[in-house]
């Protein structure tokens, strides 16, 4: 009978035989892949081992005994391989998984567009069959990684004489070919994290669409339930002091991910350091700043037990819930509290950038990165409206364009 106790002493067993940190960091991942250990939860005949996530659970506590790297992060494992795995094509899965795990290829996410704000429905690009390939052509915005992205994970529409749900297609598509140029976007704290990607007449074999034709639509929303949920591998954690050649490598690839979300943090708020900002300057007793650190402090505690609940609930393997939206939404209300305690406690110095500027310039750049918390992986407004429809069971919002061919949408720039 397999039980937590079995699965540990296996993996111990066979990370005690095999786990060298002084191998190559390639070699090492093709041999997770082989084994199923990199990926537990995954099925058996694709590169896990068809445990249970509380079981999986025990396997990365093993990883994390030892310090051992797992499979490649990112959006290849977090989006588009639990994507693949439960919608793809057993070609597909053949093809794309592995490099995805390994950290051979590099993944991006096309779904959003200029035109259509939180309305991902509403999609213009548009794939039109040619023999056995389609050929897409249209615009993505805010897309993270493109610039060393080898495939992306797009949706585009295939067809415009049905409701805009029902005309979408999911498909994976190879970044590497002349029909797609991708261009970074600068931000207002001279950040350029996110990129727009013109597709012209770019091709993706038939073989490629994920899911059924028309089906895109319930396939994306397998993937942005994916982005508000845990991840179901184990990616190493760069944070150790041990080193070695394999580390030494994962460590590389990891600093190099990370350095598109650089202000990440300063998005979020920086929480942190607001106590240590009110000390130094000497507000620490300020009854007014008192309130305000209290009230964040309060709320802070509070989403990390939410977010607690929502790790406890898949590892128990239940269905993602409302708790992602509800974190979303916490998290946008602690980044808007903290940014406006720092502005509070800086005074007009919070407008200043640079050396000579409070903390080199970081609470400035907190301030200006802060509304994008309530943008991006989608707006405060899309989050109450899950939860309002999804969990309280309220009304849907009023759509005049839900039921009518998308052909026939105002916003639809082909419309006739």
């Amino acid at each position: 009978m397999i039980n937590a106790e079995s699965v540990r002493s296996e993996v111990r067993a066979w990370l005690g035989a095999n786990w060298d940190e002084n191998r190559p960091l390639r070699e090492w991942r093709d041999l997770l892949a082989d084994s199923g250990w990199g990926c537990p939860a995954w099925p058996t005949e694709w590169f896990g081992r068809g445990l249970s996530p509380s079981l999986a659970a025990v396997v990365d506590s093993e990883f994390d005994r030892i310090e051992a790297v797992g499979v490649a992060g990112g959006g290849a494992m977090s989006l588009a391989a639990p994507t693949i795995l439960e919608h793809g094509s057993d070609d597909v899965k053949s093809r794309l998984l592995r490099p995805a795990l390994t950290g051979q290829h590099r993944w991006c996410q096309l779904f959003s567009e200029p035109g259509n704000g939180s309305d991902l429905a509403g999609l213009t690009t548009r794939a039109e069959l040619d023999g056995d390939e389609w050929v897409i052509t249209g615009q993505k915005l805010w897309t993270t990684g493109a610039m060393k992205a080898d495939w992306a994970i797009l949706v585009a529409r295939t067809n415009f004489d049905v409701p805009k749900h029902k005309g979408i297609t999911y498909f994976v598509i190879d970044m590497h070919q002349p029909g797609i140029e991708v261009r970074p976007l600068m931000q207002m704290n001279r950040y350029a994290s996110f990129n727009e990607v013109f597709l012209t007449e770019a091709r993706v074999p038939v073989r490629d669409v994920v899911g059924a034709v028309g089906e895109g639509w319930r396939v994306a929303l397998a993937t942005l339930a994916h982005e508000r949920s845990l991840p179901s591998t184990r990616a190493f954690q760069a944070g150790t002091n041990r080193t070695g050649r394999c580390r030494d490598e994962a460590v590389a690839e990891a600093t190099d991910y990370f350095k598109t979300y650089v202000w990440y943090p300063q998005r979020a708020g920086r929480a942190d350091l607001t106590i240590p900002r009110a000390q130094a300057a000497g507000v620490i007793d300020d009854p007014v700043i008192r309130d305000a650190l209290m009230r964040l402090r309060c709320l802070d505690q509070t989403a990390k037990w939410t977010a607690q609940r929502a790790r406890a609930a898949r590892l128990a393997g239940k269905p993602p819930g409302p708790e992602g939206s509800i974190g979303k939404l916490v998290g946008s209300h602690i980044a808007r509290m903290s940014a406006d305690i720092h502005a509070r406690i800086a005074g007009a110095g919070g407008m200043l950038s640079g050396a000579d500027a409070p903390l080199d310039g970081l609470i400035h750049e907190i301030i200006i990165s802060v509304p994008g918390q309530s943008i991006a992986g989608g707006t405060d407004e899309i989050q109450r409206n899950i939860l309002g429809e999804r969990s309280l069971g309220l009304p849907k919002e009023p759509s005049v364009d839900a039921d009518i061919a998308f052909r026939q949408v105002r916003t639809n720039p082909d419309r006739h």
